[in-house]
């Protein structure tokens, strides 16, 4: 019997193994990871991120797994494509796609065929500039800025760009700028040491709302013809999203798109894409950011979107441009 009863265990045995094994490579097998590249810790754009791949955990049963990964800036992570190969998601203004796929601007000694195997998913939360004044008036237009002392930082498409505004409207001659970087305007403010400050990152911004919640702040708002002659793209910032600024204000944007390559299947492009907009109004609960994405701004893709992408856009009667496809 003792013989018996020892092959019975091992068949037994072997029989709960095999069941073990197979159950977990079907689990396996059903996770997908996702590598997710877009910023350093400590600024928005990771928080986002991590808000992000809870989004999708949450949204796909944990099916789809992203893991993150910080990044030096939007260049690093385009240049990544030549090497990354599997689902790597990373997060680019869509004119430095173009850039890589013409070999122009930084790619310009690194051309790279892979590059043009990048493709679109959806719109994340876009860099807007903010021009804010220690004024209570709310809502000002960019003549507040005259014979004021601003601060406008510097190295960062913030400062360019606002450095890019004031002389194209005429105003660097009537105004002073502070000599500090852009992470010391809020106290700078606060202390009277400056009159205004420009910042760029998606609303609401945490160093606006800082400053707004310690003292009057208005929000510089750009007219219609300001917005065409500087030929970036058109941002509202709703009434409400910061104290005291009861008003929509006009201000432009750097649009940011979360792109992937050829190598992700259509199956997991659909189904992120899918989820993100599923997602969109849950997110937007937990952090207002996401309040601001909308499906037109779809339409400031760069190059093609992914099939994947493609088919869930289809699938819900979402409207994007034919050169997308």
């Amino acid at each position: 019997m003792l013989p018996r009863q020892s092959g019975l265990t091992r068949r037994l045995l072997f029989s709960a193994v095999a069941t073990f094994m197979g159950a977990a490579s079907l689990s396996a097998h059903a996770e997908t990871r996702v590598t997710y590249k877009s910023a350093s810790a400590g600024t928005a754009y990771h928080q986002m991120g991590v808000e992000l791949s809870e989004a999708i955990k949450a949204g796909t049963d944990g099916n789809i797994v992203i893991t993150l990964e910080e990044s030096q800036g939007s260049v690093q992570n385009v240049m990544e494509v030549m090497a990354r190969h599997g689902n790597y998601v990373f997060t680019t203004p869509p004119a430095l796609v173009t850039q890589a796929a013409a070999s122009e601007g930084p790619f310009a000694e690194r051309p790279n065929p892979r590059f043009e195997e990048i493709r679109g998913l959806f719109p994340i939360p876009a860099i807007t500039m903010h021009f804010v004044v220690n004024s209570d008036e709310g809502v000002v237009g960019l003549d507040a800025l005259e014979d004021k002392h601003v601060l406008i930082g510097r190295g960062t498409f913030g400062a360019r760009e606002a450095e890019r505004y004031l002389e194209l409207f005429g105003l660097m001659d009537s105004l002073r700028i502070a000599n500090a970087e852009i992470g010391s305007g809020p106290d700078a403010l606060k202390n009277g040491q400056i009159d205004a400050f420009v910042t760029a990152s998606s609303f609401p911004t945490p160093n606006v709302i800082e400053t707004a919640a310690s003292m009057p702040i208005s929000l510089v708002s750009l007219t219609d013809e300001q917005i065409e002659q500087t030929g970036s793209a058109r941002q509202t910032i709703p009434a409400g999203s910061y104290p005291s600024i009861d008003e929509d204000v006009q201000t432009t944007s750097l649009p940011v798109i979360a792109y992937t390559t050829t190598d992700m299947d259509e199956e997991t492009a659909y189904t992120l894409t899918r989820t993100f907009w599923e997602r969109r109004e849950t997110m937007a609960e937990e952090t207002a950011w996401w309040g601001g994405i909308s499906h037109e701004m779809i339409a400031n893709m760069a190059g093609s979107l992914h099939p994947g992408a493609i088919r869930y856009y289809d699938e819900a009667g979402i409207e994007f441009p034919d050169r997308l496809r």
